[in-house]
């Protein structure tokens, strides 16, 4: 068994391939269990691979991370099973990787830790080469090579993100922040992608880790999948792919192999490919040349400007209607704008039932009155394909802000015909926007808000959080309404926790005694004071709305210190009670 490192320093370091879908097309067990069950053909396929001229070889633990996770029975009988298998197979001749898929974070098993009790098998077995592949994210990855060096200083580390066609991973993340950071941590010693392309597609975003200083890696697809009957198949044909991974090598790759749908014979059509065209060792790419420098584009609109220059802002959330009938919601716009507000917002599908889609009625307000819309943008119905598409639609309409938010849920009943997406959360959602909002990026200038919820149990967690999207690149919060004592007290923790973020106070007119009832018992976020609550009680429709009026006012002037602005929310489209509250914020409080 060799050091990953002594054959980098003679030649290029050719991989095996995808040895899961490789297994699965051959008869035998799930690719993984079968190093228990299937020894011989575990054994048989890492053969075929080095016989075919790879030169690394990887255990058949991609889901090991996952399993200690999860504390699945046995997974380190496992990991021994398969470490024996490929170094049997390999020799004296070959290197092999422990091979480490991502592994889940939560706040209770943190990805970190997986990682760690999975490596310190393979580093109690004598591991000298660890493969972090397949990663949408680099958390835990740092943190385990360091762990991995101080265990064993000659340990390779290399690092491999599946990139998208557009150099983000599924969460969002661009694979150049990635492999900046792989770089600065100084414990990943190459760094790469693999996976989700094919090999023309990878060797446009491979580009992207140039210039991070490590030598970079090079795993494609055989092709892009197919689904026949019930197998899935890969379309690319052996000789396509090794020209394709000779041009990789050209552009300074120093790793190449094969991911999903790579066979031997891909194996073995790339090193017949490189012995007959050979080339110098590459080195790490060059860094691409600066640019001239670039300023910060300027806010797009009023609203953004204002923020920017420290004035305090009215956005009025006017929920779009139910039907497709938008002549009455737009008057109300008209109104509001007449009356002074800095911009709309429009909730998406609030508690799970549909409306009218809040990103055309923002385009429709943008392009029809000129008016500031801010929709949310929650991710419980699109992945990050159809986000990109929605933002990209906004920017072309003119939109340059949204709210990011994670959604409420499906309610339970309606779960089996209608499904939640949730590829990503609110804060990775913020993350990409951000990285797209970047000059040279898809949507410069794009601004992304998030919610914050002042009347959280556990607000610490709330602020935790708030911190983490702010360091994802939210601008600011839009709140949750202050209607107790203790929301207004989290706000000005909030204002101490989050100095750089913009922050507009929530403000909900209460119109009546059922309504404060409902509100408090039935939606989530919100919580009334019971003084308040029972001040409604006997209150006829004016009377309500005037004492909604006064106590908007005053929870808006308490607020006022800590806010950067008012987040208005309009109860039962009562528009006409939006302008009262708007003109007496004005009068009140010299906005």
């Amino acid at each position: 068994m060799r050091n990953a490192r002594d054959i980098l320093a003679q030649r290029v370091l050719l991989f095996d391939g995808g040895m899961g879908t490789y297994y699965k097309g051959r008869p035998g067990q799930e690719c993984e269990q079968a190093s228990l069950t299937d020894p011989e053909g575990v054994r048989a396929v890492h053969r075929e691979y080095l016989e075919a001229g790879a030169e690394a070889i990887k255990t058949n633990t991609f889901s090991l991370p996952r399993m200690a996770a999860a504390h699945v029975p046995g997974w380190q009988q496992l990991a021994r099973a398969a470490w024996a298998l490929a170094c049997e197979a390999a020799g004296e001749a070959a290197a092999v990787f422990a091979d480490l898929g991502p592994a889940p974070d939560t706040e209770a098993a943190p990805a970190a830790r997986a990682y760690r009790e999975a490596a310190d098998v393979f580093l109690e077995l004598g591991a000298e080469n660890f493969l972090f592949e397949t990663l949408s994210t680099d958390t835990g990855v740092a943190e385990t090579a360091a762990y991995i060096k101080s265990r064993r200083p000659g340990a390779f580390v290399l690092a491999s993100f599946a990139s998208l066609p557009d150099g983000y991973t599924r969460e969002g993340v661009p694979v150049r922040a990635l492999a900046a950071r792989m770089a600065a941590c100084g414990a990943v010693d190459a760094v790469g992608l693999n996976c989700l392309l094919a090999p023309g597609a990878m060797a446009s975003v491979l580009p992207a880790l140039a210039g991070c200083g490590l030598p970079a890696a090079a795993m494609p697809n055989g092709g892009y999948p197919l689904v026949a009957r019930d197998r899935v198949v890969y379309q690319g044909k052996p000789d396509y792919f090794a020209r394709e991974m000779c041009r990789i090598r050209q552009a300074g790759a120093a790793i190449l192999g094969g991911c999903c749908g790579t066979t031997p014979a891909h194996i073995r059509a790339l090193r017949q490919a490189l012995e007959h065209t050979p080339m110098p060792i590459p080195g790490p790419a060059p860094a691409p040349k600066a640019g001239p420098d670039r300023a910060a584009p300027a806010p797009a609109d009023l609203f953004l400007r204002k923020l920017a220059e420290g004035k305090k802002v009215i956005a009025v959330e006017l929920d779009s209607p139910k039907d497709a009938d938008l002549t009455g919601y737009m008057d109300g716009a008209r109104r509001l704008q007449r009356a002074g507000v800095d911009a709309v917002t429009i909730a998406d599908c609030p508690i799970a039932r549909a409306r009218v889609d809040a990103a055309l009625t923002a385009c429709k307000l943008r392009r029809e009155l000129g008016l500031v819309a801010l929709p949310h943008m929650t991710c419980r119905d699109r992945n990050l394909n159809a986000a990109k598409a929605l933002l990209l639609g906004l920017y072309a309409e003119g939109v340059r802000e949204v709210l990011a938010i994670t959604g409420d849920p499906i309610p339970t009943a309606e779960r089996d015909e209608v499904k939640n997406v949730y590829q990503f959360n609110s804060r990775k959602l913020a993350g990409y926007i951000h990285a797209l909002a970047a000059p040279g990026g898809a949507l410069p200038g794009m601004t992304v808000f998030g919610a914050l919820n002042l009347n959280a149990r556990n607000f610490d967690v709330e602020l935790r959080r708030a911190r983490e999207k702010a360091e994802n690149g939210m601008a600011g919060f839009l709140t949750q309404p202050i209607l107790s004592r203790q929301a207004l007290a989290n706000l000005a923790a909030a204002r101490s926790a989050l100095p750089g973020a913009k922050l507009l106070a929530g403000i909900l007119p209460v119109v009546s005694h059922r309504n404060a009832l409902f509100m408090e018992n039935e939606v989530n976020g919100i919580h009334i004071d019971e003084d308040i609550i029972r001040r409604y009680e006997g209150a006829g429709r004016a009377e309500g709305e005037a004492l909604g009026l006064e106590i908007s006012l005053a929870a808006a002037k308490a607020a006022a210190p800590y806010a950067d602005g008012f987040y208005l929310m309009t109860p039962f489209n009562r528009v006409e009670l939006m302008e009262r509250l708007i003109a007496a914020l004005r009068r009140e409080l010299a906005l």
